[in-house]
Parts: structure tokens; sequence; C-alpha cells
């Protein structure tokens, strides 16, 4: 799998201390919506490529005490989404710790995209949506428990099973097996 960016512990991008890993792609939708060069990862760009299995990276997570997350960010994670998955399945068979998708795409792209399907399928994932915009208010995200950059970024638990499975449980309440009686 190719990075330009591993951090083993990083502690400002999530809630908890985290295994940050910069995804080396991105299509420069910031850049090509503002019409100008305002990506905050430009410099990431030119990075050197690490080269490191995702088997590797699941050692590191698992033999560090501190980290309780795996935060894929940018340059944009789900302009590989091949990677993605398979880290993501990979990361899976070990535990169910929290990973969150830094994208700079919107809700309803990100809904459009056939990795989206795919994403659903696994506990605890959290995306943190929408594109750089300059100029705007910086604000204080619950759901990560950190500050975002523009206005229109925003974080969202797209599959929390403990709440998947009360809402299940909920609704079979109010079944009635009795055909007789409806």
């Amino acid at each position: 799998m190719l990075l330009i960016n591993l951090i083993q512990e990083d502690f400002s991008n999530y809630r908890k201390p985290s295994l940050f890993l910069g995804f080396p792609k991105c299509s420069g939708k910031c850049n090509k919506l503002a019409g100008q060069i305002v990506c905050q990862n430009q410099e990431l760009q030119k990075s050197k490529k690490i080269e490191i299995s995702i088997q590797e990276i699941i050692d590191l997570y698992l033999n560090n005490s501190i980290t309780k997350a795996i935060i894929c960010g940018g340059l944009e994670p789900l302009d590989t989404p091949e990677e993605l998955i398979d880290l993501i399945e990979s990361f899976r068979y070990f535990t169910d710790d929290d990973i969150v998708i830094y994208t700079g795409y919107t809700e309803k792209e990100v809904k459009n995209m056939l990795i989206y399907g795919h994403l659903l399928q696994y506990p605890n994932i959290i995306i943190k949506y929408g594109r750089f915009i300059p100029n705007q208010n910086s604000h204080y995200d619950k759901v990560l428990g950190v500050n975002l950059a523009s206005d229109n970024q925003y974080a969202r638990i797209i599959t929390d099973f403990k709440i998947i499975n009360k809402i299940i449980e909920r609704e079979s309440s109010y079944y009635n097996p009795n055909k007789l009686i409806v």
C-alpha cells in the first residue's frame, strides 16, 4: 500500500489517539471548486511515497497501547477506494475500533460512490465530509472532538451497529406475530 504520511500517534485529528494514514492521491476537487490553489495538503503532494503492507499497518496499530482509532486522511482516501476497502476489511479481522475517513467530498457525493455501500458493512466508520473553503470560520465538531477548518465540514458516524441493533430490537417489539389480529 502506498501512503504519503504515517503518524503512529496522532492527537490532533480525532478525539481519541490515532494512527494517521495519509493516502497519496487526490482529484484536486477543492482547487477546482475555488478556481485557485487552496488545498490544505498541497505540500503533502510533493512528499515521498511510503510503501507499507496492510499487515505492517495493522501490526503498528495493534502493538501500540496508546492508539484507539485509525484515521485515513489526505490527500483523499476515497480516490483510492480499493486500497481503503482492503485496509478496512483487514483491520476488521482484528478489532472494531473506530476508523475515521477524512474526505473533501460532500455527503451526497460519497453516498453516490460505489465505495459507500462497502463502508456500510463495517462497524464504527466515521466520515468527515466537505471540501476546504478558504476564509471560513473554523468550528468544533462534536463527533470528531476537534476543530474543522471550514463551516461546511462535519463528521457523521455512518455505521454504529449498537444503535442499529437497538433500532431493530425496538421495531421488532412492535411486530405482532398473530396473523389473525392485525
